[in-house]
């Protein structure tokens, strides 16, 4: 069994994996964000429904923690990714980079609840559960202000928790399975229970 300084101390490895995902995100989440504007007119009948595309930029929270498995990788994964989109020119601009610490945060929440032992799916759930209620609370009050409680705040906030569980929970289990699965992740320890995850 490792000491805790041992298990809690990043490795060259880790900081540059945790790198590679967050920079290969912004620049998916700069290319999700042109996507989500361009389908703008498929959600005219229910604009809050658009929130069920929001699980895409919050992967690299759930995917990072699972991966490096240290304290800060999924908060460093998704702000990264976050700073990248913005200086790619994300519509949003800088308060993107804003908007990614407080969604690393709530996987960050999720992983060290469970002190940084569980990576499980359950664990993976939560933790997309966790960013995606960093990521309503932030669009309720900051971006989604101006709208009608009912009709778009609520459910928009309600479809970003849902779509964040699935897509960033879910499929960054899946993800990290599948590159376990290809010998890609062999330096880190979701290589070693890769039957377990």
């Amino acid at each position: 069994m490792r000491d805790n300084n041992t298990a809690t101390r990043w490795r060259t490895v880790d900081v540059v994996v945790a790198a590679v995902i967050a920079v290969a995100f912004g620049v998916i989440f700069w290319a999700w964000g042109l996507l989500w504007r361009a389908v703008d007119p498929a959600f005219a009948f229910f604009p809050a429904g658009q929130a069920i595309m929001y699980g895409v930029w919050l992967i690299p929270a759930v995917l990072g923690g699972l991966v490096i498995r240290k304290p800060g990788a999924a908060l460093f994964c998704e702000a990264v990714a976050a700073t990248v989109s913005a200086l790619l020119g994300s519509e949003w601009g800088g308060i993107t980079i804003v908007q990614g610490l407080i969604q690393g945060l709530g996987a960050e929440l999720a992983f060290a609840a469970f002190r940084y032992r569980s990576f499980r799916l359950p664990t993976a759930l939560i933790a997309g559960a966790l960013t995606g209620l960093g990521a309503a609370l932030f669009d309720f009050f900051v971006w989604n202000s101006e709208y009608a409680l009912g009709s778009y705040r609520i459910p928009y906030a309600l479809l970003t928790i849902a779509s964040a569980t699935i897509v960033a929970g879910a499929g960054g289990w899946a993800l990290t399975r599948a590159l376990a699965t290809t010998g890609a992740l062999d330096r880190f320890p979701a290589a070693r229970d890769r039957t377990l995850i």
